[in-house]
């Protein structure tokens, strides 16, 4: 990870293979770790308590933060109370919003108030930044994370909305750090770091192609051939 060594942003890593979260943990450039419900089952994840309880068992120092997943705002409060138990490191996922739009401000702002340290997940919006910074104000530290990629799936450019995030939370609280989320590429990493963004989360898969950056592109381009040829014989085709 050379390659990306001299940048300003904290690089959490996003998954939930327990091997590759405990390999991500002992790397030095990897500073924190995030998961949620979706990942986790893709993982073979059955006993949501266990595993986390595992993880935390390995993962003592680095922030690492866990998703609630209830839809009902009583039940996602007693998951978040206890999720916050299990760890110093930990921090718990709230949605912005439940299932049937809703929104979680309250829970958030009341969570905050007793301590919680919170990660509101899959904004895609200024005003879902706006109105989660003001929830958050005065809490512990706490992490926006809003989905650039997703933004970038739907044909905008997420960098202007990222710069006035970020603006949105310095002018809210110190304690709340802005979170690049939903990264598709290495060049997205670079993307955060100059929009000044706190945090971005990478995929495991992602962050196995650190060793590209810089790279001469005329040994990529005779990579590239070199694969063609190699997959066209190994499938025996001919004309």
């Amino acid at each position: 990870m050379n390659g990306i060594s001299g940048l300003k942003i904290k690089i959490f890593s996003d998954g939930a293979d327990l091997a590759s979260m405990l390999e991500m943990n002992k790397n030095p450039q990897i500073t924190g770790l995030t998961t949620n419900p979706s990942l986790m089952r893709k993982a073979g994840v059955k006993d949501y308590r266990n595993y986390c309880k595992e993880v935390l068992s390995q993962i003592k120092t680095k922030p690492i933060s866990f998703e609630v997943f209830a839809d009902d705002f009583v039940e996602m409060r007693r998951q978040a109370l206890e999720i916050t138990t299990w760890g110093k490191n930990v921090y718990v996922k709230i949605p912005v919003t439940n299932s049937k739009g809703r929104p979680s401000y309250e829970l958030i702002r009341d969570l905050a108030g007793e301590g919680v340290k919170l990660n509101v997940t899959a904004l895609l919006t200024l005003a879902q930044v706006h109105e989660s910074c003001q929830a958050l104000k005065g809490g512990p530290a706490s992490i926006v994370s809003v989905f650039a990629g997703r933004i970038a799936d739907t044909g905008r450019d997420p960098m202007p909305l990222m710069k006035a995030a970020l603006e949105i939370c310095k002018a809210s609280d110190s304690n709340i750090e802005l979170l690049w989320a939903s990264t598709r590429e290495i060049l997205n990493i670079f993307q955060a770091d100059e929009c000044g963004c706190h945090i971005i989360t990478v995929p495991f898969d992602i962050l196995n192609k650190t060793s590209q950056v810089g790279k001469d592109l005329t040994k990529v381009s005779l990579e590239t051939v070199e694969t063609f040829k190699k997959d066209a014989e190994s499938a025996g085709y001919h004309l």
